[in-house]
C-alpha cells in the first residue's frame, strides 16, 4: 500500500533485479550466512557454561531445533511475500512503515556493517599470520571489503557463485574438522559421562539459559537470505527449500564438530581453550593441521563477507524503493541488475566502521539489536495468519509445523538472548537503544519528504 512510492523512483525504463539465483547458490546462501569464525570458538564458550558431555552436546541439540523452528517460519514469510528486502517488508506491511525503516536503519549503522567491520579485522588478522607479509592490517581491510564488493557489483549471479564456491570451501574445512577428530585421535574422551551429581538446581537451569546464547548466535544468519527472495529462481518453493536444507545441514555439521572437541579435547580441555579447532588439529595432525584449521576459518570469515555483501544492500535498495531513503540507493544498473550505489554504501560504511576500532563495542550491541527484530519478524506470521482467516488466496503454500507453539517458542529464543545480553551489557544495549531511537526522527524527515512528492 505504501510501496506507491516507488512509482515516482522506478520508471518502466529502470531495469529490475533479475530471478538468477538457484536452490543450490541460495543453499549456500543460507549455509554461508551462518558458518562463520564463530563455530570453530564459540564450543568453548559453552564447555565453561555447563561441564558435562552430554549438557553440552544437549544444549547445541536445543539451538539447532530452534534454528530450524527459525527457517520454518522464515519460510512461510519467504512463501507469502517473496520480495527484496525480507524483514523490512514484513515488518512493514505487518505493523508500521516506520518499524521496517528502523530495522533498515539499525542493520546499516549497526548489525551488518558492525559484523562486516569485526569478521574483516579477524580475516585480516588470519592473513598476515599465515602469509607473514608485512602488509597493514587497514590495506587488507580495504582490498578484501573492495575485492568482494566488485564482484558483487558485476552481478547477483557472479556474487552468488562466488559465495557458493567459500561456502563450499568452508563446508570442506569443517568436514576435515570433523573427519580428523572421528578417525585420528588416538586417545578419544568420553561423550557419556554423568550430567549432574545433584539432580536438577536453579544454578543448572541458569547455566544452561547462558549456554544457549553463544550457540543461538552461532545458528543466526540465515535470515538474510530472505532479503533476495526476489532474485531467487520460483522463490515460493525455492526459498522455502534453501532454509530448511541449508539450516539442517548446519545444524548436523555443528553437532560433528562439537562431538570431535569433546571426544578429542575433553570437557575440561575445551572449556580451556579459546581456540577449540586449532587445539584438535593439532593434536591429531600437528602443526600443519593446526595451520590448516587457521586457512578454513580465514576462508570462513571470507565467505561470511561475501554473504553480507550479496545480501543485505537489498534492504537499503527496498528502503529507497519506497521513498524512505535517497533515490540514488535504488539504482540499479542496466547490465549488472543490481543494486550498485546500496552494495558500495554498505562496504564503504564497514571499512569506515573498521578504521574506528570501535566495532568490538559496536559488536556488543549488535547482538540484542539483530535478535529483538528477528524475533518481531518472526511476529508478524500471527498478524498474517489473522488476516487470511476467510481468504484462501492469502494463503502460502509452506506453513510453519506446529504453529502458534512453535512460533512462540522461537521468538522466545531469540528474545532470552535479547534479555541476557541487556543484563550482561546494560551500558552496551542503551547505545543501541538510542540509535534506533535516533532512527524515529529520521523516519519521520523522510516519510515527509515521502508524501511531499506522492
Amino acid at each position: 500500500m505504501w510501496r506507491i512510492c516507488s512509482l515516482s523512483i522506478n520508471s518502466e525504463s529502470q531495469p529490475k533485479l533479475a530471478r538468477q539465483i538457484g536452490l543450490f547458490d541460495a543453499t549456500m546462501i543460507v549455509m554461508g550466512g551462518i558458518i562463520g569464525a564463530g563455530i570453530f570458538i564459540n564450543p568453548y564458550v559453552v564447555a565453561q557454561r555447563v561441564n558435562s558431555p552430554l549438557l553440552i552436546l544437549s544444549v547445541w541439540v536445543a539451538g539447532g531445533v530452534i534454528a530450524i523452528l527459525g527457517a520454518f517460519i522464515y519460510a512461510e514469510l519467504g512463501d507469502r511475500m517473496p520480495e527484496v528486502g525480507g524483514q523490512y517488508v514484513y515488518l512493514g506491511k505487518a505493523y508500521h512503515p516506520a518499524v521496517g525503516f528502523l530495522y533498515g536503519w539499525v542493520l546499516l549503522l549497526v548489525i551488518q556493517t558492525g559484523g562486516m567491520a569485526a569478521v574483516t579485522v579477524t580475516f585480516a588478522r588470519y592473513f598476515l599470520e599465515l602469509t607473514g607479509l608485512s602488509i597493514s592490517e587497514r590495506w587488507i581491510v580495504v582490498l578484501t571489503l573492495g575485492l568482494l564488493t566488485m564482484i558483487n557489483c558485476l552481478g547477483v549471479k557472479a556474487g552468488s557463485r562466488v559465495q557458493s564456491l567459500l561456502t563450499v570451501l568452508k563446508i570442506a574445512a569443517i568436514v576435515c574438522l570433523i573427519g580428523a577428530g572421528l578417525f585420528l585421535a588416538k586417545q578419544p574422551h568420553s561423550l557419556v559421562r554423568p550430567v549432574v551429581s545433584g539432580g536438577i538446581s536453579l544454578g543448572l537451569t541458569t547455566a544452561i539459559g547462558a549456554a544457549m546464547v553463544p550457540v543461538l548466535f552461532s545458528f543466526g544468519g540465515w535470515q538474510t537470505t530472505n532479503f533476495i527472495a526476489s532474485e531467487i529462481k520460483n522463490p515460493k518453493r525455492n526459498l522455502a527449500r534453501a532454509l530448511v536444507i541449508g539450516v539442517a545441514g548446519v545444524v548436523t555439521l555443528y553437532l560433528l564438530v562439537n562431538v570431535v572437541c569433546i571426544r578429542v579435547l575433553g570437557v575440561a580441555a575445551l572449556a580451556q581453550t579459546s581456540t577449540p579447532a586449532s587445539a584438535v588439529m593439532r593434536i591429531v595432525s600437528g602443526e600443519n593441521g593446526a595451520r590448516l584449521i587457521a586457512l578454513g576459518i580465514a576462508v570462513s570469515t571470507v565467505g561470511f563477507l561475501s554473504q553480507a555483501i550479496l545480501t543485505a544492500p537489498r534492504v537499503y535498495f527496498a528502503m529507497a524503493e519506497d521513498g524512505l531513503f535517497f533515490r540514488s540507493v535504488a539504482y540499479v544498473t542496466q547490465k549488472t541488475r543490481v543494486p550498485v550505489v546500496a552494495i558500495l554504501l554498505q562496504s564503504v560504511w564497514a571499512v569506515i566502521v573498521a578504521f574506528t576500532g570501535k566495532y568490538e563495542q559496536i559488536l556488543n550491541f549488535v547482538i540484542p539489536m539483530d535478535f529483538f527484530f528477528i524475533g518481531l519478524s518472526a511476529s508478524c506470521l500471527f498478524v498474517f495468519r489473522r488476516g487470511e482467516r476467510g481468504n484462501e488466496i492469502g494463503k502460502p503454500g509452506f506453513r510453519v509445523p506446529g504453529h502458534p507453539v512453535t512460533t512462540i517458542v522461537f521468538i522466545g529464543a531469540c528474545w532470552l538472548v535479547v534479555g541476557n545480553t541487556i543484563y550482561k551489557y546494560p551500558g552496551n544495549s542503551l547505545v543501541g537503544v538510542l540509535i534506533l531511537l535516533v532512527g524515529l526522527p529520521v523516519y519521520a524527515l523522510w516519510a515527509r519528504k515521502r508524501r511531499v512528492k506522492a
